[in-house]
């Protein structure tokens, strides 16, 4: 797998629908609590309630693993928050049409009874 792989297919999984505090994904995310209130403001990541207060946001296991794609991203490409924005949204358009094309090949696999 190469780097540029490693970046598109970060996952964290979490099958039980655990939520995470922001300090709790400052900690895993091994960064500031400013740099994760800036994702949101910029839609980076979402909480997920509206709440007023950063300290009472709850995060969702799809908000961690962006979170850790940025960090990467602006890690190795030294991207601003914008160009993050704009690099997260793309990736996410990349991997909805990696699942597509493969939906459809096996819809023709199956067609063609292999």
């Amino acid at each position: 797998m190469t780097h540029k792989d490693q970046i598109l297919t970060v996952e964290v999984t979490d099958d039980n629908g655990n939520t995470f505090t922001l300090r709790e994904v400052c900690e895993r995310g091994d960064c500031h609590a400013e740099f994760v209130i800036k994702l949101v403001n910029y839609g980076i990541i979402s909480p997920l309630e509206d709440m007023t207060e950063a300290r009472e946001w709850q995060f969702d296991v799809e908000a961690l693993a962006r979170l850790q794609k940025a960090l990467r991203l602006q890690r190795d490409l030294k991207l601003n928050l914008p160009g993050l924005a704009v690099s997260l949204d793309l990736i996410d358009e990349v991997n909805d049409m990696r699942r597509e094309v493969a939906r459809l090949n096996q819809q023709i696999r199956q067609l063609l009874g292999d």
